[in-house]
């Protein structure tokens, strides 16, 4: 009974196909993008909050977004990174960990884009209403919908991954990847109806909000620069909201094209390659742009490093 019950929690990853060659240089690339990764993030998020004259609402949403795409590869990578070098027919993982692992999955790529819409509310605040940038966005403004964010995903990824965790298993292999929703309750031979009309209406809402919120911001925000007299002041805006629109559109595309993908078992290869860029190239994307292209942190990265080069030549 303990065997049976211990094989019953028990799920076969279908994992990364790779061969004995490539897994080595597979490994290694993985490895170093996430080490990359985690460090520009945590970095990141670890300055604005020792750095009293980066608390400002637009830091502190740099500090979300940094904070979810340190969430999003710790979730994915290291679990990839740890099959690679296992063989194919024991690459287990338990049906608990395998719920965790998809309730996560989602819930970074939620809080993507509610955080990019608070991101995008910000610069429309500061762009057409610079007057009264201060009194909207304040600090208890950004906690607030910060909050928001995470709560309302945290909610919606639950009832999402609780239907399907509650559907009773026929079968014992993740076609995948990594555990995800549509990996759950493909795992039953019930009917998934539910499951369907609700992760539909999830996906709907979830990137319909966004793409039509930004999408307004954004063309509110074009038509305020291209009727300002200072040609400076909406260089720097057009500036600074091109980069975040680029990174949306990147967001946006890599994580439909997984959705897309989901719906042809024959193209699960391309389905892998796509989940693995969505969680790896936007978070280093995201750092690099938000870290090095913004000024003031640009300013305080050269500052500690300038501090660190002439302590070392004096020691």
């Amino acid at each position: 009974m303990e065997n049976t019950t211990l094989d019953l929690d028990l799920l076969l990853l279908e994992g990364l196909k790779v061969t004995p060659y490539s897994s080595i240089p597979a490994f290694i690339l993985l490895l170093l993008i996430y080490v990359f990764v985690m460090l520009c993030n945590i970095g990141l998020v670890t300055m604005i909050a020792l750095q009293r004259s980066l608390h400002q609402p637009m830091f502190l949403l740099f500090c979300n977004m940094g904070a979810n795409d340190v969430l999003g590869a710790s979730t994915i990578i290291p679990p990839v990174l740890s099959t690679i070098f296992t063989p194919a027919a024991q690459r287990y993982i338990r049906y608990s960990s395998c719920v965790l692992q998809a309730f996560f999955a989602h819930f970074h790529a939620s809080v993507v884009h509610t955080v990019l819409m608070i991101m995008a509310f910000d610069r429309y605040v500061a762009v057409c209403k610079p007057l009264h940038y201060a009194t909207i966005m304040t600090s208890r403004m950004v906690v607030k919908l910060s909050v928001s964010a995470w709560v309302v995903c945290l909610l919606l990824v639950a009832v999402m991954v609780g239907l399907s965790a509650s559907l009773c298993r026929c079968r014992a292999v993740v076609l995948n990847l990594f555990c995800d929703n549509p990996s759950l309750f493909e795992l039953s031979c019930e009917s998934i109806l539910v499951n369907n009309v609700y992760g539909l209406a999830y996906t709907v809402v979830l990137l319909g909000s966004s793409l039509g919120s930004i999408t307004l911001t954004y063309l509110r925000i074009a038509m305020v620069c291209l009727t300002n007299r200072s040609k400076t002041n909406s260089t720097r805006a057009l500036q600074t909201c091109g980069t975040h629109l680029v990174l949306y559109i990147i967001t946006f595309l890599s994580g439909a094209l997984i959705i897309i993908l989901h719906r042809f078992p024959d193209l699960s290869d391309q389905r892998k390659m796509a989940s693995i860029l969505f969680h790896v190239v936007p978070p280093a994307m995201n750092a690099i742009v938000y870290g090095l292209q913004i000024k003031a942190v640009r300013q305080k990265i050269f500052i500690l490093f300038t501090k660190n080069t002439t302590a070392d030549m004096k020691g």
